[in-house]
Parts: C-alpha cells; sequence; structure tokens
C-alpha cells in the first residue's frame, strides 16, 4: 500500500462523517479515550514504548498516557469544535467550525505511546481524519496504539480509517504524507518541524525546548525542589518541558541546592562535569548521545565513567556561561540538570534567561517560584517565551489540573522558536471558521475623534 492509497482511504472515512453531530463526536472521541486510557492498555503501551525504544521508564509512562488523554478529553468537552461555536450578537457575527479533511500527525520516538492519542482526539473532534509517520524506532508501540483507536472507532459506528499509520517508517514516505495531507501537525526534533513547514503544507510544529526556571529569594524553596525535581525526573526527562536550567538567586542558591540533593540530585564535581560532557557530546556538537537521552541518572554517570550515591535520580551541573562552549546550558533531554547563580534584582535573571534561551529553546516555557507579583510581570514582560509557569512545576505547562493552559503534546513557540502560533496546540487549531457578518448599526469612526491626540501633539 502507498501514501495516495492511505490517503484516499483516510478522505472517504473523513466524508462519512463530514456532518456528525456533536453529540456524535463526543462519542467518538469518549470512546477513542478510553481505548487508550483504560488501565490495562496504558501499562501496555508504556512497557512497549520503555521495551522498544529505550526512553523514559515504565511507571510514569502510565501516568502520562492517562493523563494527557484525560486531560485532553477533559478539555474537549469545554471547547465547541462543532457548527456553530460563536455568536456575537453585538458585532452581527456567526462563527461555524468545520473539518480541515485530513491531518499527518508526526510522531517523535520519545512519545510513540501518548502523542498519537493526543493529536487523534483533536482531529477526531473536528471531524478529520488522521495518519501517523511513526518513527522508525518506535514504529510497533504507534501501530498498536492505532490499532485500538481504530476498534474504538468502528464500535462507535465511525470508520476504522478515520485514524491509520503508515505501513513503512520512511522518510520519503512520510515526506509524501505532508504533501498530500491538508494540515500537520509536528512534534518531534528541529529536522522534523523544519520539513514540516517546508512541505508547502499548512503546520503546526513546536520549537526547542531548554527550559528555565527562576527561584527568586522570596520562593518557597521546598515547592520550588519539589516541583524542579519532579519535572527534571519525570519519565526521564523525555518531555521537552522538563527543567534544563535552574537560575536561582544568590540568597537562596545553597539552601536550594541541598534540598535539590535531599530529592535526588547529585551535584557533579568540576573533574565529573568534565566525564559528563564528554559522554554527551562526544563529536563536540550541541545534540546530546543518543545514550544519554531518558535514560536513568546512574547509567548517565556510569556512562561518563563516575559514581553516585544510591537513590540519585538526577545529575546537577554548576554553570556560569551560555552557547556552543557550553553545552550544559542547552537542551539536554535528559536528568541532567544546569544551576546557575544571579544577584541583585529579577532583571539579572530575566537577563539569564534570555541568554540561556537565545542560545536554544527561544519561545518554548520559563518558570519562577516567588512570592512576588512583580517578579512574575518581570519575567512575563522581559522574556521571549510563549509560557510562564508561576509557582508550578514545568511539565505543567502542557496543560494540568491545576493549571488553566490546554492539555497538548505539541507546544508552539512562536515567531521566536520558527513555528506559526505561541499556543498550545488543541482542538481549536484543527478546524476551519466561516464567520457570517449580518448587518449592525454602523459604527463610527470620526476622523476627528480617531486623530485628536495626533493632531494635538503634532498638529495637522
Amino acid at each position: 500500500m502507498d501514501v495516495a492509497d492511505v490517503i484516499a482511504r483516510a478522505r472517504v472515512a473523513q466524508a462519512a462523517i463530514d456532518r456528525w453531530t456533536a453529540e456524535q463526536v463526543e462519542d467518538l472521541t469518549t470512546a477513542v479515550a478510553y481505548a487508550v486510557a483504560r488501565k490495562d492498555r496504558a501499562e501496555e503501551l508504556a512497557r512497549m514504548a520503555v521495551d522498544e525504544a529505550g526512553f523514559g521508564n515504565y511507571a510514569d509512562k502510565v501516568t502520562k498516557i492517562q493523563r494527557r488523554v484525560l486531560g485532553v478529553l477533559s478539555d474537549l468537552r469545554a471547547t465547541p469544535t462543532v457548527g456553530v461555536v460563536d455568536t456575537d450578537p453585538e458585532r452581527g457575527t456567526v462563527t461555524i467550525a468545520k473539518p480541515v479533511g485530513v491531518v499527518a500527525g508526526l510522531i517523535p520516538t520519545t512519545g510513540p505511546d501518548a502523542t498519537p492519542p493526543t493529536k487523534a482526539l483533536c482531529a477526531l473532534a473536528g471531524r478529520n481524519a488522521v495518519v501517523f509517520a511513526a518513527h522508525p524506532r518506535s514504529k510497533h508501540t504507534t501501530d498498536t496504539v492505532v490499532a485500538y483507536m481504530r476498534e474504538a472507532c468502528e464500535q462507535v459506528g465511525a470508520p476504522a480509517d478515520l485514524v491509520q499509520s503508515l505501513p513503512e517508517a520512511k522518510i520519503a514516505h512520510t515526506q509524501e504524507l505532508m504533501r498530500q495531507a491538508d494540515l500537520i501537525v509536528a512534534t518531534g526534533g528541529a529536522g522534523m518541524v523544519k520539513a514540516a513547514y517546508s512541505s508547502g503544507t499548512p503546520a503546526f510544529g513546536v520549537g526547542v525546548g531548554n527550559c528555565v526556571h527562576v527561584v527568586d529569594e522570596t520562593a518557597d524553596l521546598t515547592d520550588a525542589a519539589d516541583a524542579i525535581a519532579i519535572a527534571k525526573t519525570f519519565d526521564h526527562a523525555t518531555s521537552c518541558l522538563a527543567d534544563n536550567a535552574v537560575v536561582a538567586h544568590a540568597d537562596v542558591y545553597d539552601e536550594l541546592l541541598g534540598l535539590l540533593r535531599d530529592r535526588g540530585g547529585h551535584l557533579c564535581s568540576a573533574a565529573e562535569k568534565e566525564q559528563l560532557r564528554a559522554a554527551m557530546w562526544p563529536d563536540g556538537g550541541h545534540i546530546p548521545s543518543i545514550e544519554v537521552i531518558a535514560k536513568p541518572a546512574t547509567r548517565i554517570a556510569e556512562l561518563a565513567g563516575f559514581g553516585v550515591p544510591d537513590g540519585t535520580t538526577f545529575l546537577v551541573v554548576a554553570e556560569d556561561g551560555v552557547g556552543p562552549d557550553h553545552p550544559f546550558s542547552g537542551e539536554k533531554l535528559s536528568v541532567v540538570l544546569a544551576l546557575y547563580r544571579y544577584e541583585g534584582g529579577i532583571e539579572a535573571a530575566v537577563e539569564q534567561v534570555n541568554a540561556i534561551t537565545g542560545y536554544q529553546g527561544l519561545g518554548h516555557t520559563c518558570g519562577i517560584h516567588t512570592r512576588s507579583d512583580e517578579h512574575v510581570d518581570a519575567l512575563a514582560d522581559g522574556t521571549r517565551t510563549a509560557r510562564v509557569l508561576v509557582n508550578l512545576n514545568l511539565n505543567e505547562g502542557a496543560g494540568s489540573p491545576r493549571c488553566g493552559l490546554p492539555f497538548t503534546l505539541s507546544l508552539g513557540c512562536g515567531t521566536w522558536g520558527g513555528t506559526i502560533t505561541t499556543e498550545n496546540i488543541d482542538a481549536r487549531h484543527f478546524v476551519n471558521l466561516t464567520r457570517v457578518a449580518r448587518p449592525i448599526p454602523p459604527r463610527t469612526m470620526d476622523a476627528e475623534t480617531l486623530f485628536a491626540r495626533h493632531f494635538a501633539r503634532y498638529g495637522r
């Protein structure tokens, strides 16, 4: 079967649900979500993902699958995607949501289990079909989750071909899928996202991670240490949101470091830092070796040639530089954390965040632990980041029960990060909108009023 056959089947399936009601769509998305998130399936897929690709850990993947799928489904209940989705009598407008058609979903090797259902749920909510391009390292896992979703489609009377994966994981096939689809949603490395944007098909992509977490002098340090350790170690840091750097105020630096050690962090000595650097970037480049990506801290230390205490779950390196000569300042895709010290006011922290993300991670996410609203405002106003998380763990930037951001595994970084939006990609991005405009009382567009301040300042 070639790509054209897969696309043709997807178009037939999409046409079959093109006029489905909101209730029918809810039944469809609920069935698909349950088919993946139920306990036995989540456990099977988690085990399969770890065994096949070798990234992350089983227990956290179970949590990730269930949390992401249930979170997206919960968001869908509050996000209209069928028919009339908005009316504004004052402006005389009605907005109608319509399918985009066939969606191409590009799947990273670190997320073959949870990424397909989150994309599928958003696509199906808009009455679209979706075709996945799996990564060759983890294709069996992706194919399995797709099979479960296909069964769920049939359960509620929808065509199974609403959800498909390409039979072979080949670059040429993925390129052809992107060319023939109506919309691409690319989650993965910079090369994948660049290819999506170069395909000629409308695309939503994600930017490079490298998230930075500020801890100021007013922070609840226990809460901050908990948040950092949780995000850094969850699924061995497969998430692009996991803390890559912490920028701590000099007044709290030592205490925070002690708390991180209490939570499984091992501070590398100067010699261990150099050993770690050689193991993580053996070719001197800026992308970490696949041998350390999403692996346990003990394994990474072993590769680097040094030992760590029992109970070590992440490695900490003291850092003060940024850029290619300081690779720990970039995205590490591993349970390795760069720790920076800053002195003075919040402006110094903002400057450090901008330096780090300016090297890698521009437009993505930063966070702050603080009791100062002024510090939050300064960080939000002064950084080029799409998400600023306050007193949260950074993984919550992809959605959380205690965070209002939409659940997703695709995080826009705006033009800063080379993508089209700064939003969390959710079901709203999988529909076309038709806007109906009716006559309203004419709006006042008085030139004297509109130009009054200009005239007063600069004359006529």
